[in-house]
């Protein structure tokens, strides 16, 4: 028998056969950690950016109607946007950093090609089956859904339009959510900011003229969000069959084997969670805070909206390293792993403390584009720094999150989110109990600074799991068995 002695190379310095510098993959195996979160998050950041100021921009189309009920119908409808998330997220998130894991292990197993095709394939069809039963269960409990949401008699009609052609739109929109998760889980961040700019463009452009020219009011809206989403679909889906070498979207590799289900679920159950709490959060936040009337749900509508400018470039940097840290993983990099942790520690902090001071410091004049009412307008001023405050504390415990699922730490990822909404509904209703409105506003602060004191001890406990993980992907272990086979 032929005998080889294994060798330890720097996983740092092991570039992938084929990685040329500058393409999406080096980027991932090879570069400099700063340029790689450069890479990865800055085009990420300026996506979710451009969605955030979208978000604002669609409050001021609805806004420039002057009727709080049609602002309050976007705000209640939220829940239903937040859910056709979960479904993409269910499959994208999981999927994607299950790619990742799987591209980096192919650094050293070429065998995992067809893998990472199955992987991808079951992603977008999965994501696409769900979203049609999902949208037509919906349709057809639309009343009772509506009811539910919280609406008043004022803004039943237009919540009710609002939500109900969201619905029809639910595969389009999940399958733009996962399609965006599997492209950056090659590291191809600037294909998803190009992606996602032209949805919003094209949202902006619908928005006007639906709303403004054709007078839909918030079924324009609805319809914007619909279409300029199909306009993602297709340039994610088309960029993938032309360009990914590795993933495929042909039905044919569609499987239900568990090798797949199990670790896509695994980590996307923790994210449909998290993403159903947060439906039952808004639920419960918009029923108590509609009984304040529709002017205070108008102002934390629109404050929502503004918060989540400085809101979205914190979850570009957890969001965007996700895909570094699932491939480190998967190669068995310890270093790479521990390094791009680190440094989007410091990114995370660093946004999140400079972007949330300087939002707020123009809170008055930013709010004024919105709100006329000087009572509303207050109120507005009081939500975002609630907003804000929570926002930094989220910041650090997404970026926990996305360790958890780039390393496959289902069960971890799946506490943080079980805590998270656990928490909120006692201490939203207590808080409307014992301090009124300003209790419910300050409710999501409270509950976020506790979930990121659980994420710091769930990842002191998860520390084993992962440096045995680490160790089983590494080069060394690679060779190890291929001499114990040759």
């Amino acid at each position: 028998m032929r005998t080889t002695t294994p060798t330890t190379p720097d996983p740092a310095e092991a570039a992938v056969p084929g990685d040329a510098p500058g393409t999406d993959r080096w980027f991932l195996s090879t570069a400099p950690v700063v340029s790689a979160l450069v890479h990865l998050c800055v085009p990420m950041a300026a996506a979710m950016i451009v969605g955030a100021v979208d978000n604002v921009i669609n409050a001021g189309f609805i806004g420039s109607l002057h009727d709080d009920a049609l602002l309050a119908a976007v705000t209640l409808g939220s829940p239903v946007l937040a859910l056709v998330m979960a479904i993409g997220n269910v499959f994208g998130v999981g999927g994607g950093a299950l790619v990742s894991r799987l591209l980096g292990a192919s650094a050293h197993d070429a065998g995992r090609a067809a893998d990472i095709r199955r992987v991808s394939a079951f992603a977008l069809w999965g994501t696409a089956v769900v979203g049609v039963v999902v949208g037509a269960a919906g349709l057809l409990l639309l009343d009772p859904l509506v009811a539910l949401l919280g609406a008043d008699r004022a803004a039943q009609h237009a919540t009710t339009t609002f939500v109900g052609i969201l619905l029809a739109f639910v595969p389009v929109l999940a399958a733009a959510v996962c399609l965006e998760q599997l492209v950056r889980a090659e590291g191809a961040a600037r294909q998803v900011m190009v992606g996602l700019i032209a949805s919003t463009i094209a949202n902006v452009a619908f928005d006007a003229l639906f709303i403004l020219g054709l007078h839909l009011g918030v079924a324009g809206a609805a319809l914007a969000v619909g279409l300029a989403n199909l306009v993602t679909v297709g340039y994610f889906a088309t960029w993938l069959t032309r360009n990914s070498a590795q993933l495929s979207l042909a039905p044919r590799w569609f499987t239900l084997a568990p090798s797949v289900l199990r670790p896509v679920l695994g980590v996307g159950v923790g994210t449909l969670l998290q993403s159903a709490f947060l439906v039952v959060t808004a639920l419960v936040l918009n029923n108590l805070a509609a009984g304040y009337g529709d002017g205070p749900l108008a102002a934390m509508g629109v404050a929502v909206r503004i918060a989540q400018v400085p809101e979205f470039l914190v979850m570009g940097v957890t969001l965007g390293v996700l895909p570094l840290l699932a491939y480190a993983y998967g190669r068995g990099d310890r270093e790479r792993l521990a390094a791009a942790l680190r440094t989007s520690a410091v990114a995370v902090g660093g946004v999140a403390i400079l972007f949330s001071a300087v939002v707020f410091l123009f809170r008055d004049t930013v709010l004024a584009a919105f709100l006329t009412d000087r009572s509303v307008l207050a109120l507005g001023v009081t939500v975002l720094a609630a907003q804000l405050t929570a926002m930094i504390a989220n910041g650090f415990t997404g970026l926990i999150t996305s360790l958890f699922q780039a390393t496959g730490q289902a069960l971890a990822a799946t506490v943080m989110s079980v805590t998270q909404g656990v928490l909120f509904v006692p201490v939203v209703l207590l808080g409307d109990l014992w301090f009124g409105l300003p209790g419910i506003i300050w409710a999501l602060t409270a509950t976020e600074v506790a979930v990121l004191g659980a994420g710091a001890v769930l990842l002191l406990t998860t520390r084993r799991a992962i440096d045995r993980g680490i160790a089983a992907g590494s080069p060394a272990r690679a060779e190890e068995a291929l001499a114990a086979a040759a």
